[in-house]
C-alpha cells in the first residue's frame, strides 16, 4: 500500500489535520505529516515528520527568519514562498526514495496556492488530491497542468463540524482507495503522438487519430481550452510525446483577443523546443471563446458573434488579428529543432468556417495564411490543400506528413 504524505498548517488546523490522519488510518492508509505553518502548532501532539523548521531550511531559511517577519504582507508572501520550495523540495525527495505514494493536502487559498505548487512536482498518476476553500470555482491556478483532484470544503478549514467532518472523511477515504489501485498495465506500450482537437474540428482529428493508430501509435486528444493546450505542452516538455499533430490552435486566439480559453503567448512552442516531429495548422483560429453572450467585452459587441451554446460565445477573428495569429504560428514554426510541417486548408479552419457557413471568411483566413509564410524562414514545408480543415483529404494528408516525419 502506497503511503499518504498530508501536508498542512499545524499553527492553525491542528484539529483538522487530527482527524484527516485518523480516518486514512482508519480506512487502511497509512501516513506520514509534513507541517509548512509558520508559527507554534495548536496541536503539538501530532508525530511530525517534516516539521515547519525541515521545511523552512529546505526552502532556504530558518523558521526564526521566517516568524520574525511577522504577518506584514510582503514578509508573509517570503514566507509562503520558502515554504512552497521547501514543500516542492520534500515532495519529490520522498517521491524519488519511493517513500511517497500520494499526497492530501487540506487549506484556505494561501495554503492551496502552496501545497498545489508543490504537488505539481510529481508525475501525472500520483493521487494527489486537495481539500481548499477554492475548490468549488477556477483551479487552474492552484493546479497548473497536473491531476490534482480538489475537493471543495464547502464551509471554511476551520474546524470540525457536521459538514466539515463529512468533507474531510470522504477526502481521507478517497486518498486511501486511490493508494490500493493499481491501474492494469497496457497489453503493448505504444510511442505517444499529442494532438489537439475541439468541437469544431472534432471529425479531421478523429479521422486523423484512426490513421495514426492503425500506424502502431497511441494518440493523446487534448481539448484546446487553455488548460488543454498548456497540459499537451507539458507532457511535450516533459518527453513523453513522440509526436505532435497540432491541429488546433484555436488558444491563440483567445490570447490574441482576451478570451477565457487562452494558452498563454508560448502556445505551439513546446514541441520546436523538444525537438519532435509536428504538424502545425491553423486549427479555429476563425473563433475567441467567451462564456454566456453577456460576458462578452463591450468593445466585442458590434463584432460578428456566435452563440455556440448557453454558456460559450463564439467571436469571429478579423484580419487583423489573423494576421498576429499568423507571426505567431511562424515564430512557432522557425524555432523547430526537429521536422516540422504547416498545413493550411484553403477551405476553411473550422466547421464554422467552411463556404456558406457562419464563419466563412476567406480575407480573414488568407490574411493568417499570407502572414505565416511571410515569416517563415527557408526549407519549412508548408502544404496548401482545398479543402476544409474536416475534409477527410486534409487529415489524411496531416497524419501521413506527421507519420512520414517520423519515420524519417
Amino acid at each position: 500500500m502506497k503511503n499518504v504524505l498530508v501536508v498542512g498548517t499545524l499553527d492553525t488546523k491542528g484539529r483538522e489535520m487530527r482527524y484527516i490522519l485518523d480516518e486514512i488510518r482508519a480506512a487502511g492508509g497509512t501516513a506520514t505529516v509534513a507541517n509548512f505553518g509558520v508559527f507554534e502548532p495548536d496541536a503539538s501532539d501530532i508525530p511530525v515528520d517534516f516539521t515547519a523548521a525541515d521545511v523552512a531550511k529546505v526552502g532556504g531559511a530558518t523558521l526564526e527568519e521566517l516568524r520574525s517577519g511577522g504577518e506584514a504582507g510582503g514578509a508573509r508572501n517570503h514566507a509562503m514562498e520558502v515554504m512552497m520550495q521547501g514543500l516542492t523540495a520534500i515532495m519529490e525527495q520522498e517521491y524519488e526514495a519511493g517513500r511517497l505514494g500520494a499526497v492530501l493536502g487540506f487549506g484556505g487559498s494561501s495554503g492551496s496556492s502552496v501545497v498545489g505548487t508543490a504537488m505539481q512536482v510529481l508525475p501525472v498518476g500520483v493521487p494527489k488530491v486537495m481539500v481548499s476553500t477554492v475548490g468549488g470555482g477556477d483551479v487552474s491556478a492552484y493546479a497548473g497542468t497536473k491531476d490534482i483532484t480538489f475537493v471543495p470544503s464547502i464551509v471554511d478549514v476551520a474546524g470540525i463540524n457536521r459538514i466539515s467532518r463529512i468533507i474531510y472523511a470522504n477526502a481521507a477515504g478517497a486518498i486511501a482507495g486511490m493508494t490500493k489501485v493499481v491501474a492494469p498495465p497496457a497489453a503493448e506500450e505504444k510511442p505517444l503522438i499529442a494532438a489537439s482537437m475541439f468541437g469544431n474540428t472534432t471529425e479531421a482529428v478523429g479521422h486523423a487519430r484512426g490513421i495514426l493508430e492503425s500506424a502502431g501509435y497511441e494518440v493523446l486528444v487534448f481539448h484546446a481550452t487553455g488548460t488543454g493546450g498548456k497540459t499537451m505542452e507539458s507532457l511535450i516538455a516533459d518527453g513523453y510525446i513522440t509526436a505532435s499533430l497540432d491541429m488546433t490552435t484555436t488558444e491563440l486566439a483567445d490570447h490574441v483577443c482576451g478570451g477565457v480559453f487562452s494558452a498563454g503567448p508560448e502556445r505551439c512552442l513546446a514541441a520546436s523546443r523538444a525537438g519532435i516531429p509536428a504538424v502545425l495548422v491553423p486549427g479555429c483560429v476563425d473563433m475567441c471563446n467567451f462564456g454566456g453572450i453577456d460576458t462578452v467585452p463591450e468593445k466585442f459587441r458590434g463584432r460578428q458573434l456566435y452563440q455556440w451554446n448557453p454558456n460559450v460565445t463564439l467571436l469571429r477573428t478579423n484580419v487583423e488579428e489573423n494576421v498576429r495569429m499568423g507571426e505567431m504560428l511562424a515564430a512557432a514554426a522557425n524555432a523547430a529543432r526537429g521536422p516540422v510541417a504547416v498545413l493550411l486548408p484553403l477551405k476553411g479552419v473550422s466547421m464554422l468556417d467552411s463556404p456558406g457557413g457562419a464563419f466563412w471568411d476567406p480575407e480573414a483566413d488568407q490574411a493568417c495564411y499570407d502572414t505565416l509564410k511571410h515569416h517563415l524562414r527557408p526549407g519549412i514545408r508548408v502544404i496548401e490543400m482545398d479543402n476544409n480543415i474536416n475534409d477527410p483529404e486534409f487529415a489524411t494528408c496531416a497524419a501521413n506528413t506527421l507519420l512520414d516525419m517520423v519515420k524519417r
